[in-house]
């Protein structure tokens, strides 16, 4: 299924039934009084969070929802049938945004918050025995059913992670959160082969767990739109940690310093509140260091970019050192919960 994480959608709700004009007729009764009926309510629309789904391509090619008007009233008093509700289902993480003014309605941030009424359904119309009174026996009047509420708004997803990655295309993110995690995001040895996040759950013990994001590595002006961009930045935003990914042997023999910049540049481009959530420098691949190349200047990497956090060495397709990562990521969600 493609992850779609932003659509547009109008929703209208269903508008009143009208009432009836009628006048009961029956054998002996020939000029019986009002007997018109009430419509039926328009139909509301809801927005309802499902645990089962993750994405929003459920809305990616139909746009326009409208719930089922009421149905007009009846003779010998009979109420018409108030029109069925419409729920629209969205995954948990989801912000629903007026399109119009821009302001946000509300935000599925977590599991308890379960459904919102978006568009109410029109008023019923009234019969005319509503207007029976001492002075108007036999009212030739009724009412019609108000429209229902109409709306254009945006459904954005930003997923709900502890724990976010950073790093460039083939950093080996993907491959870190699958070790650690029962994830299934794609690995190769070819850049952007993560074409969309990927979230994974990490357990550290029986008791003791949290959840992994796994985004499409950044590049150089990613936040000018080159490669994947920086569209998908979004959804580090609820993370309560970042973890850069380092190759600490890239193969294209780039500069060590010059790419942990290149992602830095990018993050505080891209949101400033981003750049200073806290972040870990992890190095992946140090199963690929040897004797030839031993003389790596970690420590004046680190200073030349005034990074005095904890640091992580570790090779996520031999499970090098994994677990201590895993654990340390525990104690500080643990800490800060």
């Amino acid at each position: 299924m493609k992850f779609i994480d932003e659509v547009d959608i109008e929703v209208t709700a269903g508008n009143g039934g009208d009432g009836c004009i009628s006048f009961r007729r029956e054998k002996f009764i020939p000029k019986g009084g009002p007997d018109g009926g009430n419509g039926g309510k328009g139909g509301d629309i809801w927005i309802e969070i499902d645990t089962n789904i993750n994405t929003l391509s459920a809305y990616q090619f139909k746009k326009k929802f409208q719930a089922e008007h009421g149905y007009p009233g009846k003779p010998k008093n009979c109420t018409g049938k108030n029109g069925s509700d419409l729920i629209i289902t969205v995954p948990v993480g989801t912000q629903i945004i007026d399109s119009i003014s821009n302001t946000l309605i509300t935000d599925f941030d977590s599991k308890e918050k379960k459904k919102i009424l978006i568009v109410k359904g029109g008023y019923n119309g009234l019969g005319n025995l509503r207007f029976k009174s001492s002075t108007n026996r036999s009212p030739y009047k009724k009412t019609l059913g108000k429209k229902g509420e109409s709306r254009k708004i945006k459904l954005k997803l930003i997923i709900l992670a502890d724990v976010g990655t950073l790093g460039l295309p083939n950093a080996g993110k993907s491959t870190l959160i699958n070790s650690i995690s029962k994830s299934l995001s794609k690995t190769a040895s070819y850049p952007f082969t993560t074409l969309h996040p990927y979230l994974g759950v990490v357990k550290v013990s029986l008791k003791k767990k949290f959840v992994i994001a796994d985004i499409p590595g950044l590049i150089k002006n990613a936040h000018k739109g080159i490669g994947l961009g920086i569209q998908f930045l979004k959804h580090l935003e609820r993370c309560k940690i970042l973890i850069h990914i380092i190759d600490i042997m890239p193969s294209d023999g780039s500069d060590l310093l010059q790419n942990i910049k290149i992602i830095l540049n990018e993050i505080k481009n891209y949101s400033n509140e981003l750049y200073l959530k806290p972040r870990w420098i992890v190095f992946n691949k140090i199963d690929l260091i040897n004797k030839k190349n031993e003389n790596i200047q970690i420590s004046k990497i680190l200073k030349k970019i005034d990074y005095q956090d904890k640091i992580f060495f570790i090779s996520a397709k031999e499970k090098i050192g994994i677990q201590n990562l895993c654990k340390n990521l525990w104690l500080f969600l643990n800490k800060n919960s």
